[in-house]
């Protein structure tokens, strides 16, 4: 096993663990070094579908971009899923092996290992260096029995950690120094530098809280990164970003995505929020729906007929109906699609009890939640507008008399998708339509929006904003420490199955 590794650990949940590693990983990448990313458990509704035929976290599959290379479940063996407030779909190796409340995964966690190290060392096996991502905090030793997170899974590859603290946050130096005070002795030994992410100002007037934390924990400082600006043009993928909004006052076009409890897939609204023209706001559960929006958007969900009884709760279906009175549009994905069909049957409880609920009646179409789950890239044509290329990701069928009206066409025949009979509802399966630039502009222009308006290159901001973030890293960060720092992992050999 050639490669080296490194693993990047929170003080917290948000941060930026995730940005980092993809911005590391770019920057390795940019100086000629095979780069593999890898998270060893995640917890995300936000998901990707790999190349090769399952799922992974959508943080992974950006770190995968960075590094020029193809997605595998291997990135990511362990996607965690929510259902519920206490339960979760795990998903092992790209590929759902059941449901688990959290207190009965702990003990679950045990059996998973060898799956993480299997998937660690295919990696290994292909890179100069694999950059670790861990998850939430380091510092959760109430959930370090059977870890494959965090320090579990460094002990177990005998990989070593750097540290990362948000200063935004506040308390950045308790938060460090508190860190090592409270993990036992082995694992804070693993730890050997630290950095503070996310600073404002004058970044010498932090020199000396850097040289306290380093003296007080014997670890070193590897750099104090500025807030990234662009980071806002990189798909997140916690939830937890979903509030923030900017300021648009000369927007042309105006859509509210529901953000309902279980919210998933929601990177497939960046490139829309990035548009210059377009106000794009989350609807949080609470908050109406305001009248003045063109579009109202249902996104995907990991558990339909919950997040429908949810839309249902908060009165956004009564909203709905206003919204299309005025002449509004409705769109619906992947669960936002199955909402708005006349039922919604779960016969096997895939999602959680076996039942049967009404929908909104926006379509003629009825769902049932059956069979295997649906994870494929896919390409074709809009009916009536430009080719596009996405993913399914789902489980279930959908049908109906509004299906002899459908929206897409794939490239090997399928269609997908019903609208009714004006076109003022209308849904699909696929994901990442709007990733295509003449996939979106067609969109807009339906919405109202002229042909001369200012667009955007999606992928090309993408791919900039990494090579930004790059440079950014390069600047502020010790590089070459950093690969000085990692160690080639002591993994006893893992049959590959």
């Amino acid at each position: 096993m050639a490669a080296r590794a490194l693993m990047f650990q929170g003080t917290g949940s948000d941060v930026g663990k995730s940005m980092l590693v993809a911005g590391i990983a770019r920057a390795l990448t940019r100086r000629g070094l095979r780069v593999r990313p890898f998270k060893p458990q995640n917890m995300s509704n936000n998901a990707a579908v790999t190349v090769d035929g399952g799922e992974i976290g959508r943080a992974q599959a950006l770190q995968a971009r960075a590094c020029g290379v193809a997605t595998t479940v291997h990135m990511n063996p362990v996607l965690l899923k929510p259902q519920s407030e206490v339960g979760a779909q795990v998903v092992v190796q790209g590929r759902v092996v059941g449901n688990s409340k959290a207190a009965d995964y702990q003990q679950l966690k045990r059996s998973l290992m060898g799956a993480v190290l299997e998937s660690f060392g295919r990696l290994c096996d292909d890179a100069d260096i694999v950059l670790v991502e861990g998850a939430g905090s380091a510092s959760e030793i109430n959930l370090r029995r059977n870890d494959i997170a965090n320090m579990g899974f460094a002990q177990a590859a005998g990989v070593p950690v750097v540290l990362i603290g948000d200063i935004e946050r506040g308390g950045v130096i308790a938060s460090i120094v508190g860190t090592q005070v409270v993990l036992p002795a082995a694992d804070a030994s693993m730890i050997a530098g630290f950095i503070v992410n996310r600073f404002r100002g004058d970044p010498s007037l932090f020199d000396d809280g850097m040289a306290s934390i380093a003296q007080r924990t014997g670890w070193r400082a590897l750099g104090l990164v500025p807030f990234f600006d662009g980071a806002r043009n990189l798909p997140a993928e916690d939830a937890l970003g979903l509030s923030e909004r900017e300021a648009k006052p000369d927007a042309k076009i105006r859509i509210a995505v529901l953000a309902y409890p279980r919210v998933s897939n929601f990177d497939d609204f960046d490139p829309l929020r990035l548009e210059p023209s377009v106000d794009l706001m989350f609807i949080r559960p609470g908050e109406i729906i305001p009248p003045d929006v063109n579009l109202v958007i249902l996104p995907g969900s990991k558990a339909t007929i919950a997040d429908l009884t949810a839309l249902r709760a908060t009165g956004w279906d009564i909203d709905l109906k206003a919204h299309l009175r005025r002449g509004g549009r409705v769109l619906g994905i992947c669960g936002g699609y199955q909402m708005l069909g006349r039922t919604v049957s779960d016969p096997l409880g895939t999602e959680g009890p076996a039942q049967t609920c009404e929908g909104l009646a926006l379509l003629d179409v009825e769902t049932v939640l059956t069979g295997d789950k649906q994870l494929i890239e896919v390409a074709g044509s809009h009916v009536s507008g430009p080719r596009f290329n996405g993913y399914e990701m789902h489980v279930g069928r959908t049908d109906g008399a509004d299906c002899a009206r459908a929206l897409l066409r794939f490239d090997d025949g399928r269609a997908d998708g019903a609208a009714n009979a004006d076109g003022s509802v209308e849904g699909c399966y696929v994901h990442g339509l709007f990733a295509d630039d003449a996939q979106r502009r067609f969109w807009l222009e339906r919405l109202g929006m002229a042909a001369h308006d200012d667009r955007m290159n999606y992928e090309a901001t993408v791919e900039a904003t990494l090579d930004q973030l790059a440079e950014h890293l390069e600047r502020y960060l010790d590089i070459d420490a950093l690969l000085t720092l990692a160690r080639a992992p002591q993994l006893e050999t893992v049959e590959h199955k």
